[in-house]
């Protein structure tokens, strides 16, 4: 004989009725699933970890309001999706918090920016340590940082040919080589 749960269905049905069963066999099917999610768009383990938390306190939240027909599976995963979204997207605004730090470091090398001349020598500065950087960073950092609309991670990778989740962690890494470019021409 099947078992009673076998069915997304049945097992929203069983949580709604307070099943602790229904709930660690819900958990089993879709933890995995969400998890991946945010750690294939480059989020760290942690990250991916608050977001299987949230996704998962979303549809306890959302539980009585689920049709009986939901794909579950895709109702997940978009929640999850939408999170991981949030946290690139906050992660954006630090990243430029990131590089405003990194400008007030070039100003306090370079002194105080202030007068149009010396702003003037700052980001020609700065683009000399663009111009020794590797295409592939300077296209990077270009698109993240100097274009007038800001731009998703998706778009960025697709106009550079990188995958979605290398955006991060590449980032980091020519934000790190250009301080040490900048920090090596004063």
């Amino acid at each position: 004989m099947g078992n009673p749960l076998e069915s997304d269905d049945d097992l929203i049905r069983a949580c709604r009725d307070g099943n602790s069963r229904a709930w660690e066999l819900l958990l089993d099917r879709y933890e995995r699933l969400v998890y991946s999610i945010p750690l294939n768009y480059g989020l760290s383990r942690e990250d991916a970890a608050d977001i299987v938390q949230i996704t998962f306190t979303s549809l306890i939240q959302s539980l009585d309001t689920l049709r009986e027909d939901s794909r579950l599976s895709a109702w997940l995963a978009t929640v999850a999706r939408r999170q991981t979204w949030q946290v690139l997207a906050r992660g954006r605004r630090e990243n430029h918090e990131e590089f405003d730090s990194l400008a007030d470091s070039v100003a306090t090398l370079r002194g105080d920016p202030s007068e149009p001349l010396e702003r003037w020598e700052l980001v020609e500065w700065l683009n000399q340590g663009l111009a020794q950087m590797p295409e592939r960073c300077r296209n990077l950092l270009s698109a993240l940082y100097f274009e007038p609309q800001e731009l998703s991670y998706a778009e960025i990778a697709a106009r550079i040919g990188m995958p979605v989740g290398s955006v991060g962690p590449t980032r980091a890494r020519c934000l790190e080589r250009l301080r040490q470019i900048l920090q090596g021409s004063t």
